[in-house]
């Protein structure tokens, strides 16, 4: 597969590359980043071809946002697709902070809010930090937060955004496969265009696809993959790595291992086939990934173009580590 292949992206009219490129590292998850280094991040991204980004703006609490904008904006705007997101409003004393922005701006936080008057205000402030005039994609972000003001008055104005041509598409990011099923059952017609999924396609958490993977499918929403790399656990299974388990429970940590066992077996590399896993279902479009420095996000593109033979998706099958219905590339 090659990460600047251009696919349609659902019924939205717009094209996105088989690869996109996740903006929460260069907000500063885990880590500072610089911005120089974020810039030369997206410059290297642009440079392998990569023309969706995914940005929010609880990322870094607007740093995201603000790198995102610096970088992009300079490019061609016809001619990639920029993400991002509504539900939390970024402001002075917001109080759902999170541990996990190494160097958020001080005194400003995140705040939940799905409400319409919200909606429109964030992105308002998003297009601000951004530097530009429109966001192709806007997500309701984690609307489990606070479903029935998501499902209601937060699609509503996103619907709004979408009739006026003010946004090419209504979407959702999700970290539960079940809550996006739900919100495409209830919201009115026509409902949202995609879904990005984060973490629940995966090698290892197939969750998806017991109902939302084929609502999407016979809907027509697009879906973006997003945390496939489960924060690294396949590269490196240790307790104590940077995968976010302090502890590696037991069966999640034997499934690991069988899967390394089977991709030592046809040399494959782990990350190759998490990659590249959840494109083989029809419902999914591209793969998007983070990264903090340039040598990340080319890594991620050569792994992406790393052959994978049919024998090593029908092992996995074999051993019961992948479900026998789920479609390999």
């Amino acid at each position: 597969m090659d990460a600047r292949d251009m696919v349609a992206l659902g019924r939205t009219g717009l094209s996105v590359s088989r690869l996109g490129l996740g903006l929460a590292s260069i907000g500063g998850l885990f880590a500072p980043v610089p911005a120089q280094q974020a810039a030369a991040t997206v410059e290297h991204a642009w440079e392998l071809g990569i023309r969706l980004y995914d940005t929010a703006p609880v990322y870094g609490y607007g740093r995201s946002e603000t790198y995102a904008g610096a970088a992009l904006g300079p490019r061609p705007r016809g001619q990639y697709v920029l993400c991002t997101k509504v539900g939390r409003l970024i402001e002075p004393g917001g109080p759902d902070t999170q541990p996990i922005w190494a160097d958020p701006p001080p005194g400003l936080g995140p705040r939940l809010d799905y409400s319409y008057p919200a909606v429109m205000r964030s992105l308002a402030e998003s297009l601000d930090r951004l530097g530009l005039d429109r966001v192709d994609v806007l997500h309701v972000h984690d609307p489990d937060q606070d479903f029935p003001t998501a499902v209601t008055h937060a699609y509503r104005a996103l619907a709004e955004l979408r009739r006026d041509g003010v946004i090419g598409a209504v979407s959702l990011g999700v970290n539960h496969a079940d809550v996006a099923a739900r919100f495409l059952r209830e919201a009115p017609p026509p409902g949202p265009d995609c879904v990005l999924l984060a973490g629940r396609y995966t090698l290892l958490d197939h969750s998806g696809l017991a109902e939302l993977l084929p609502l999407c499918a016979e809907r027509g929403v697009a879906v973006m993959a997003a945390g496939v790399y489960q924060s690294g656990l396949l590269a490196d299974p240790r307790p104590g790595a940077p995968h976010g388990y302090r502890h590696v429970p037991r069966e999640l940590g034997a499934r690991v291992r069988a899967i390394r066992a089977v991709c030592d077996r046809h040399a494959v590399p782990p990350l190759a086939a998490a990659l590249q896993f959840p494109l083989g279902h029809p419902a999914v479009v591209t793969v998007v990934v983070g990264a903090r420095a340039p040598h990340e996000i080319a890594e991620s593109a050569g792994l992406l173009a790393h052959p994978v033979p049919p024998a090593f998706w029908a092992e996995l099958k074999a051993l019961g580590l992948l479900p026998e219905e789920a479609p390999t590339p």
